[in-house]
């Protein structure tokens, strides 16, 4: 398994040992091609300075930046490898520009420079020979030097090959290092990717992609928020639970519960937790559209939950179940405390405050099929909701009695939602949204219910 130490370990290990090894092989040729323009009369004892400064400068400037590749490995690389450039200026001006071992040296010299790995790099490396060259033109001047031996150029050539297979070898290393690291790297993000997945479903969508995002740590902090509190829970559900067998009443709850979740996010909502049938949703955070807009979608998810549970409560009749579930709901908004409480090691994304008290103790209050909602809620949705005023609640935990309404529908004036029809009663249901009736089957709807209609009419009369 690949972890950012492997990089790590590439970038300042790797990279500076065969950059070390590559400059021994690159200084050696150069005191190589000193070495035998010397045996062979070319240069004077004087000269042996030059391989004398090739064979330790390697190894000196190895130990002496070994302190600045710890902290900082690839600019100290790219400031060596312009030492070189550099360097092979200045050797090629003191020994007078010779023709044929200026070639061999920058041929040597280029190679290495690709291998940099970028066009800038490369350029500068250019500008830095170059600048080498003019500084030992400028010092000593310029000696026109007698055609090189035969013998020398080989010999140099000979180096100048072996250096460039040594270059190629360390960037095939190089290369096949890298690509194993990318697949240990890929195979790791891909096990993260799965395991992040799996994690993703214990905690609210919201939350889960404000953490990866980087928007949010996980630390204990808790700020306060206005937000909008929802909870709700199914009536007569635990005395459902002793009628059902286990598989069975499993299966209705997680299908439920699914169901209800999808409406919530499709609203906003960030799921809080559930408590059996029981859920606790709120809106408002970690993002928000404002507190009306917020309380407007809470709202809005909480109609839409009780017209699916009459969806709900028709699927369940044709399994067999022939108890009429119903949904109650509490609504309530206003400051919270929402964060993360708990301890480092196992923490809660969750919200306190008295606000989650009252949407509890209303959810409480409401009769099977209610939507009750608070004083401050109401103020916000009334233009596009209508509510009728209930009568006040005396919960505990609050010493006033607490002003209540209840949630009919959508107002038919500001255009939502007008094609929902339900009516539900014994020996009848109906539940129909016509904008979601194709075209060519609203004829064969209206046929069935004119005769309907015509049925329920001739045993009326009779």
């Amino acid at each position: 398994m690949a972890s950012p130490q492997d990089l790590s370990h590439f970038s300042e290990t790797t990279l500076p040992r065969q950059d070390y090894v590559a400059r021994i092989f690159g200084y050696g040729v150069a005191a190589l091609a000193m070495f035998a323009a010397m045996h062979y009369g070319y240069y004077g004892e004087q000269m042996m300075i030059v391989p004398v400064i090739a064979l330790t400068y390697p190894h000196l400037i190895y130990i002496l930046s070994r302190p600045f590749r710890r902290r900082r490995a690839y600019i100290t690389r790219q400031f060596l490898i312009h030492g070189d450039a550099l360097w092979c200026g200045l050797f090629l001006g003191y020994i007078n520009f010779p023709m044929e071992l200026v070639v061999l040296f920058l041929i040597m010299i280029n190679t290495s420079f690709i291998v940099v790995g970028s066009f800038t790099a490369w350029a500068f490396c250019i500008v830095s020979l170059i600048s080498g060259a003019a500084a030992a033109y400028l010092v000593i001047g310029y000696t026109p030097m007698p055609q090189l031996p035969t013998e020398v150029f080989l010999i140099t050539a000979t180096g100048v090959g072996v250096h460039l297979a040594l270059t190629a070898y360390n960037s095939y290393r190089q290369a096949r290092d890298l690509i194993r690291l990318k697949l240990k790297f890929q195979g790791q993000v891909e096990r993260f990717q799965a395991l992040s997945h799996q994690v993703s479903k214990y905690v609210a969508p919201q939350v889960w992609e404000s953490i990866f995002s980087g928007r949010r740590q996980a630390r204990l902090e808790t700020q306060r928020k206005k937000l909008v509190v929802f909870f709700s829970d199914i009536v007569g559900f635990s005395a459902l639970s002793e009628q059902m067998e286990a598989e069975a009443f499993t299966d209705l709850l997680n299908t439920y519960l699914t169901d209800m979740s999808q409406i919530a996010l499709k609203y906003g909502g960030t799921i809080d937790k559930f408590i059996g049938d029981g859920i606790m949703i709120f809106f408002g955070d970690p993002k928000t559209k404002g507190t009306k807009r917020d309380a407007l979608a809470c709202v809005s998810m909480a109609i839409e939950m009780r017209r699916h549970m009459d969806k709900l409560r028709q699927r369940w009749a044709e399994h067999g179940l022939t108890t009429p579930l119903q949904i109650r709901m509490g609504i309530s908004t206003g400051y919270c405390t929402v964060g993360n409480f708990g301890t480092e090691s196992r923490m809660d994304y969750t919200i306190i405050g008295k606000e989650v008290n009252l949407a509890s103790r209303l959810e409480t209050e409401a009769e099977a099929g209610e939507i009750l909602i608070s004083q401050d809620t109401y103020s916000l949705v009334r233009d596009r909701i209508v509510c009728r005023s209930r009568s006040n609640a005396i919960v505990k935990g609050f010493r006033d009695p607490i002003p209540t309404f209840q949630v009919v529908d959508y107002r038919l004036d500001n255009g939502i939602d007008n094609n929902y029809v339900n009516h539900d009663i014994e020996g009848f249901a109906l539940h129909m949204e016509t904008d979601k009736i194709r075209e060519e089957d609203k004829d064969k709807v209206a046929d069935a219910l004119e005769k309907a209609a015509r049925k329920l009419r001739g045993k009326c009369v009779a």
